[in-house]
């Protein structure tokens, strides 16, 4: 069966996090994203594994469903066109801060455990080594490597993902505290690692450009610290529905990984380079020029991701890998309805509009990716399906991020003319 799916994301015990991150809400809120699979992120925090103990119940194997007797407490807030059965995969992002070859190195990763009984075994090696319950994604002083071999050493079957590759100051390949190689950081285990994230501020197209990479598979994720961004990146399975199956779909490039769902990465907040306190933005070969300074101020920027591609980088732009797998690029549809009716896209509008269009037309991805442009006109008005065909096209004008800044994407440019659209519904 063809689903989406979303591994990396936080509960509400994580900093800077809604509380509406729990797992009541994010059953709701998948089904309205039209994800099937979504990971429960932060299973190491003591008092969240607690919760999902009590709320989840086993599903096929190595997934698990939210109990009828907290279902239906939130299935009447689900448009009936939204409504499939929604699974959860036990996941945590952990973040390890130690010193190697004479350099700070801080970086996070992935994991996935096929039940809450292995993910118990993970939690009771790590609390060993620090501590959990200080946040849901908890710090580590400890070597990324070690990290990776007792992972494994619980269960071969866990599975171990480097999350966001590129992000500057938290990644394997992160320009403020990464490597240059997988390798240096794994050494003999390198060859464990056999899928990367590309984070909100790369798609696959920059990681092509890295020949290390291409025996690898490249999965997206949303790393939602809120319900509304879930899925802002995912990726779409044709597979069976159990742990095993999704699993071996990210091993190498097997077609049952289908394609991967995109944020454009200009959009990501590590994007370019920059100093965001005197808001200045710069492209790679402009930092070279100014010496890694920012004009203003005289202060190292921020060296951000395609940077950093660029100075790891062995091939040239443009290049795809044998067998690499297809992607799409979105933008969420709550900022396409808001630059539509011309409102901020959390104003009630834009959520009104929202959710009638989820009523009348069918869940999230559905109207971005699938849905016929007549069926977006006739049940969101005219201006909506333009800005949607715009988007599948890639017809849009986008500013980039940068030091911790997120970036801008437009259905419409400056020059264009473009009357917001009146009476919706």
């Amino acid at each position: 069966m063809r689903f989406i799916a979303d591994f990396h994301i936080h509960s509400h015990y994580s900093r800077a996090t809604s509380k509406e991150m729990n797992i009541v809400s994010l059953t709701k809120w998948s089904q309205m994203k039209g994800i099937n699979v979504v990971g429960t992120g932060d299973f190491t925090h003591p008092r969240w594994f607690e919760e999902l103990r009590e709320k989840l119940e086993p599903a096929e194997p190595g997934l698990y469903k939210l109990k009828k007797e907290y279902e239906a407490d939130i299935q009447k807030e689900v448009p009936p066109s939204c409504r499939v059965p929604m699974r959860f995969i036990c996941s945590v992002e952990i973040s390890t801060i130690y010193k190697k070859n004479d350099k700070v190195r801080k970086v996070h990763s992935l994991l996935l455990a096929p039940s809450l009984e292995n993910a118990a075994r993970i939690n009771a090696e790590l609390q060993k080594i620090g501590n959990l319950k200080a946040d849901g994604r908890p710090i580590l002083g400890l070597d990324t490597k070690k990290l990776l071999e007792i992972v494994l050493d619980v269960s071969e079957e866990n599975f171990f993902i480097p999350a966001h590759i590129w992000t500057p100051h938290f990644s394997v390949f992160g320009s403020q505290s990464g490597f240059d190689t997988l390798e240096e950081c794994f050494e003999e285990l390198t060859s464990k690692v056999t899928v990367i994230e590309t984070g909100l501020s790369s798609d696959p197209a920059m990681n092509w450009r890295i020949g290390e990479l291409d025996n690898l598979a490249i999965i997206s994720n949303s790393d939602a610290h809120s319900a509304g961004k879930l899925g802002r990146e995912a990726n779409v399975f044709n597979t069976e529905l159990n742990y095993k199956s999704i699993t071996d779909a990210m091993r190498g490039k097997k077609p049952e990984l289908e394609y991967t769902i995109e944020f454009y990465p200009e959009e990501g907040k590590y994007h370019l380079d920059g100093h965001r306190d005197c808001g200045t933005r710069m492209e790679p070969k402009e930092t070279k020029e100014k010496n890694f300074l920012c004009p203003k101020c005289g202060k190292k920027v921020t060296v951000g991701v395609a940077h950093r591609v660029e100075a790891l980088a062995n091939y040239e732009e443009g290049r795809k890998p044998e067998g690499a797998r297809p992607f799409k690029h979105i933008i969420p549809l709550p900022e396409i309805i808001a630059e539509v009716v011309g409102t901020g896209v959390a104003s009630k509008k834009v959520q009104a509009v929202y959710m009638e269009m989820l009523q009348k037309i069918g869940n999230d991805f559905y109207i971005l990716l699938d849905a016929p442009l007549e069926k977006i006109k006739a049940g969101a008005g005219e201006k909506i399906a333009e800005a949607i065909q715009r988007m599948r096209e890639g017809r849009v004008y986008i500013e980039g991020g940068y030091d911790g800044e997120y970036g801008k994407v437009h259905i419409w440019g400056e020059g264009e003319k473009k009357a917001p659209q009146r009476g919706l519904f």
